[in-house]
């Protein structure tokens, strides 16, 4: 008996040592094994397998692709998940009444820490949030806050002090992207009121209360590698959604909605900033839909919905005698109902710099009270005085601008010193939404250009090739 247990044993010793010499030490469960498997010519033979090894996907890699669907255990590699830090963990409430400001500026410490990590807003809570600063530099790169809820802005007058230009604000980052389904409403209602005899009492008495200086939804300053989408801005004091020195920026799939009769409401400023990206994305609003500011260059603007509002306008520049630049700038398929213009340059007397480079294409306008406007005089004080400077106008295309205005079709009124030169119209086709003693003929001032193809109606004040003398342009005109 004693020999045939010696004999079992043995044979169990050598079926394992057999077994440990096939599983390389039997490190496998460490999960050293697989690492030590990871040689060049491996890594070379799985980089084929994904690329396919050519254009006929069925051939050119077969051996590859069978030497690793063979081996013993193929590595399977996988992404590294993103940190999650839910602003409920923080000790926020989102029923809409107590304030969880504190609780988001927990949750945003935390992620700062952490590169590509995401602060949760989860949906179903209401949050209400004061003025609040998401900062850099010193966060890592590529941090989403993830807005599936909603959060409200405060209306008690202590909340904002004598005033904040923003009330939401993210600056000095890389790779910042807010997502989701989620709304930021900015109860903007009791900053709009003005005295008149309609007004809601509870309103006009709460906006005695609160500061002139209205704030600015969201803004982004200083920010590089900027994503917005998803998300719907509404309501907001001012301003819903700025960019102010921030580069490579994209907005798209989102939704901005405030009353036509909310004041300077503008959908999307842009100021100082460069290769911006705009589309898919529907405003309606109380100002400009997008206003482009000094500074900014490479704007790309399509696929909008756009009404009620001021329509789309770059400017207004030169404020103050002060230099404006921008250029190269195209806004195409674009859909624009019951605004005041569509597209539109506005100056101001006696500011330097440029306006180069501009490419309006695809631009559907209905009940649009003035859809083509340049103005050199702008002015939105009760009286602006004469200057001689201006912002000089150049090489400005309209392509396929079709519709119905309600007021005058075409303004191009542009400085005597400065006249705008290289306009180009081709297939403008306006018509009047219905024929009455309102309506205006096209008007031209000082606008040098060429009508490429006939326009409707017949914009015969464009003057045709250049302007006969150019102004002597000083260090602080050029751009």
């Amino acid at each position: 008996m004693r020999d045939f247990r010696l004999k079992c044993f043995g044979l169990i010793l050598l079926v394992i040592l057999v077994m440990c010499s096939n599983f390389d030490g039997c490190e496998g469960r460490k999960g050293r094994r697989w690492r030590k498997q990871r040689s060049p010519s491996s890594s070379l033979s799985r980089k084929k397998v994904k690329h396919g090894g050519g254009h006929n996907h069925g051939s050119g890699g077969r051996g590859d692709y069978l030497s690793a669907a063979l081996s013993p255990n193929p590595i399977t590699e996988y992404p590294m998940k993103r940190a999650m830090f839910n602003v409920l963990d923080f000790g926020a409430k989102g029923d809409g009444i107590t304030d969880d400001t504190e609780a988001f500026q927990a949750a945003w410490a935390a992620a700062c820490k952490v590169e590509a990590s995401t602060v949760v807003v989860p949906a179903g809570f209401e949050f209400l949030v004061g003025p609040i600063s998401f900062s850099g530099p010193y966060c890592q790169p590529n941090i989403a806050l993830q807005l599936d809820g909603m959060i409200i802005a405060p209306t008690d007058a202590k909340r904002w002090g004598s005033g904040l230009l923003w009330w939401i604000e993210f600056s000095k980052l890389q790779g910042i992207s807010i997502q989701g389904s989620g709304t930021i409403e900015g109860q903007g209602s009791v900053w709009w009121t003005t005295m008149e005899s309609d007004v809601d009492p509870i309103n006009a008495e709460l906006s005695m209360k609160l500061p002139q200086i209205k704030p600015t939804a969201l803004r982004f300053y200083g920010s590089y590698n900027v994503t917005v989408t998803g998300i719907t801005i509404q309501n907001s004091p001012q301003c819903h959604l700025k960019f102010d020195n921030c580069e490579a920026v994209q907005v798209f799939n989102m939704t901005i909605n405030s009353p036509g009769s909310s004041l300077n409401t503008d959908g999307i400023h842009l100021q100082n900033s460069r290769d911006v990206m705009i589309h898919h994305t529907n405003m309606s609003c109380g100002d400009d839909c997008i206003s482009i500011q000094t500074g900014c260059s490479n704007i790309n603007i399509h696929s909008v919905e756009c009404g009620p509002g001021h329509g789309i306008s770059i400017g207004g520049l030169g404020r103050d005698n002060t230099k404006a630049c921008v250029s190269n700038i195209t806004i195409r398929d674009v859909n624009m109902h019951n605004t005041m213009t569509g597209v539109r340059i506005k100056t101001w007397q006696g500011g330097s710099g440029s306006v180069q480079s501009i490419k309006f294409s695809n631009i559907r306008v209905s009940e649009v009270q003035t859809p083509i406007v340049i103005d050199q005089f702008y002015c939105d004080r009760s009286s602006c005085k004469n200057q001689t400077s201006a912002v000089a106008l150049s090489s400005i295309a309209y392509e396929n601008i079709k519709g119905t205005y309600t007021v005058k079709p075409v303004h191009l009124a542009c400085s005597d010193s400065s006249p705008c030169s290289d306009i180009s119209l081709t297939e403008v086709e306006l018509e009047p939404l219905q024929e009455h003693y309102h309506i205006y003929e096209p008007f031209c001032w000082q606008a040098f250009g060429e009508l490429y193809t006939p326009t409707v109606p017949p914009i015969v004040c464009l003057q045709n090739g250049k302007p006969t003398s150019k102004p002597i342009l000083s260090d602080d005109d050029l751009c």
